[in-house]
């Protein structure tokens, strides 16, 4: 399944191509969809005057004003209902969640409201909501400030749920969501704020789908968020002593690329899911069952995962035993019955 919408309002005129970071390209995103569209609006905690703790939403207010860019009072769940009672009246609004733990006081109005009311109405009211969540570690943050809830948010029917790992997919598939008639979770991961690349704002994303980050043909590597960039680190590593891995992006959590990802898992016969978060009944682990269910015939070993470890998120100095790195995914992919190998 893939959404792509039609209403996505691209200025051809103004297209530009350029090497910026993640943050500058959602920044340009948000400021893109505000510039075209007067139903946009933004708004969270601190991303007004501050422009967010991440400097996301810099410059935002002072350019479109405080009617499209605001700041509202530490209260999650008043957000969100606010942005329920917005999109009822014809707006499209995006709001950010500052952290990712912090968004579990709106948590209720996510799963009853904004999940449901489109279903609940056949169709009649539907829900343009773009909720911005920074999720994941590697900034030395202490707990509640680097969770990983996708798994709540890819378990409640009714949610699109997405996390870019490149610049340009921050602003394609940015654009793409708040364009979107339905409601989606739109998790930034923090770790790859500051990492730089091409982004070329005529390209349209369609949320949904996943992409061959890197070829390869001994075994796949499935990530997604910040944990792409550890794969294709690992890829490197890997290369360097002779295998191929090829590195998916599976970018959309929730409708899930089965295609993609089943083609690439069949071309290799062997599979490493990677992730940040807990293991135990996680995402990693429906990528993995759904692996397994889908190839099973073309396994030459079994579907392995390299995740974080089910525990509460480790403070700052052990955090880098908590998170995956390159020698747990290499032991990983060594585990996957080499036949060359003793």
């Amino acid at each position: 399944m893939t959404i792509a919408h039609d209403d996505l309002r691209l200025d051809e005129q103004t297209a530009t191509v350029a090497t910026m970071s993640m943050a500058a390209a959602l920044n340009l995103a948000l400021a893109d969809a505000i510039r075209t569209d007067d139903d946009v609006v933004v708004f969270g905690e601190d991303v007004g005057a501050l422009g967010g703790v991440f400097r996301i939403t810099d410059g935002l207010t002072a350019r479109f004003g405080e009617d499209r860019c605001f700041d509202t009072p530490l209260a999650e769940s008043g957000i969100i209902g606010t942005a329920v009672g917005m999109a009822m009246n014809g707006m499209r609004p995006v709001v950010e969640m500052q952290f990712d733990a912090f968004a579990l006081p709106a948590f209720e109005q996510i799963v009853s409201h904004v999940a449901k009311l489109g279903n609940r109405t056949r169709g009649g009211m539907r829900m343009p909501i773009v909720i911005r969540i920074p999720f994941g570690g590697g900034i030395g943050g202490v707990e509640h400030h680097c969770d990983s809830s996708e798994a709540y948010y890819a378990h409640t029917p009714g949610l699109t749920v997405v996390s870019p790992s490149t610049p340009q997919d921050a602003y394609s598939m940015l654009r793409t969501a708040i364009a979107s008639p339905d409601p989606v979770v739109f998790l930034e991961p923090k770790k790859l704020y500051w990492t730089k690349g091409e982004v070329d704002t005529s390209v349209v994303a369609e949320l949904g789908t996943a992409r061959i980050a890197r070829e390869g043909t001994d075994a796949t590597l499935l990530a997604y968020g910040s944990s792409v960039a550890l794969a294709l680190e690992a890829a490197d590593a890997a290369a360097a002593e002779g295998r191929s891995l090829q590195v998916i992006d599976v970018r959309s959590l929730s409708p899930f690329d089965d295609a993609t990802v089943t083609a690439a898992v069949r071309s290799t016969g062997r599979a490493v899911v990677i992730a940040e978060a807990p293991g135990h009944v996680s995402v990693a682990s429906e990528i993995q069952a759904r692996v397994f269910e889908r190839c099973f015939e073309y396994l030459e070993a079994p579907v392995r995962k390299v995740t974080g470890f089910d525990t509460p998120y480790a403070p700052p100095k052990l955090e880098h035993w908590y998170l995956p790195d390159v020698d747990r995914v290499l032991d990983a992919v060594d585990s996957l019955h080499w036949e060359d190998e003793s």
